[in-house]
């Protein structure tokens, strides 16, 4: 941050501050997922194709006309829209869990084959069709409205992120849920031999990590104002550059969520600062 201010000062001026937060939010909340999913020893290369599918799901369900002959139930409250989107989300997660620990199958090999799953399923139930702003009722884009503090403007989804991260360090930090997961990252035949059910946990973690794509789906939404099926191609790299910046291990079983939320806003800074 140093360096791009002395390059630009414009760098830390309030309004690109807010901007840096805004752009941290949905790489930083899909990054909880991706370390608890890499503390087990696995990783999740669909994540960013279920954010989507949830995305459209809650679009696709709250507007007025949609865009899917599958889903004719369009024009649903808006708060049901984005139950049922995030219920989507967690059920694509239970998914890989499921594929993972029933048939014991590489997390890489599952996700890369969910990815392509979730993308083209997303394609074609929902016909490749971008829900524009004004479709959208608030109820779903009310993550992407701000606070003013002066000239910085705080989105709600930023503050919703930062709680997120607190609670799941905590719960990683002081629940057996949580030391269970760096068990099993760490060493998952000495987690079983310790009384520890290693696919229980693995299959609860995709499914957490299913529900915090949902809510990214939902952040996502508020902050762009528009649900498209093409979003973020690359956000999965974005996600697994951020844990691994913050000194989460690949390995499994080492690292926090600080360190995460530090990655993810390095991540953003040096976008940011090499396009001032």
């Amino acid at each position: 941050m140093v360096v791009f201010t002395l390059i630009n000062p414009r760098f830390l001026l309030p309004g690109n501050l807010s901007f840096l937060t805004q752009q941290t939010v949905v790489i930083g909340t899909l990054a909880i997922a991706q370390t608890l999913i890499i503390l087990t020893a696995g990783i999740d290369l669909s994540i960013g194709a279920i954010m989507v599918f949830g995305q459209m799901v809650m679009a696709n369900l709250a507007v007025s006309v949609t865009a899917s002959n599958v889903l004719p139930i369009a024009g649903q409250n808006p708060i049901i829209a984005i139950l049922l989107g995030i219920l989507a989300a967690v059920f694509a997660g239970a998914i890989n869990g499921f594929l993972i620990t029933r048939f014991r199958l590489p997390p890489f090999i599952v996700t890369l084959g969910t990815l392509s799953v979730f993308t083209a399923l997303t394609l074609i139930l929902f016909k490749a069709r971008t829900i524009q702003g004004p479709e959208i009722p608030e109820a779903l884009k009310f993550l992407g409205k701000t606070i003013k503090i002066g000239d910085f403007a705080l989105m709600y989804g930023v503050i919703l992120m930062v709680a997120m991260f607190a609670i799941f360090a905590y719960i990683l930090r002081n629940t057996a849920w949580g030391r269970h997961i760096y068990a099993v990252g760490d060493d998952p035949v000495a987690a079983e031999l310790s009384g520890i059910n290693v696919n229980r946990v693995i299959f609860s973690v995709y499914v957490v990590a299913g529900f915090i794509m949902g809510i990214a789906s939902w952040i996502y939404i508020g902050r762009v104002g528009s649900a498209s099926p093409n979003a973020d191609p690359l956000i999965n790299l974005d996600t697994i550059t951020a844990v691994v910046i913050g000194g989460v291990s690949l390995f499994g079983g080492r690292g926090t969520l600080i360190g995460t939320f530090i990655g993810a806003f390095i991540i953003v800074v040096v976008e940011n600062g090499l396009a001032l």
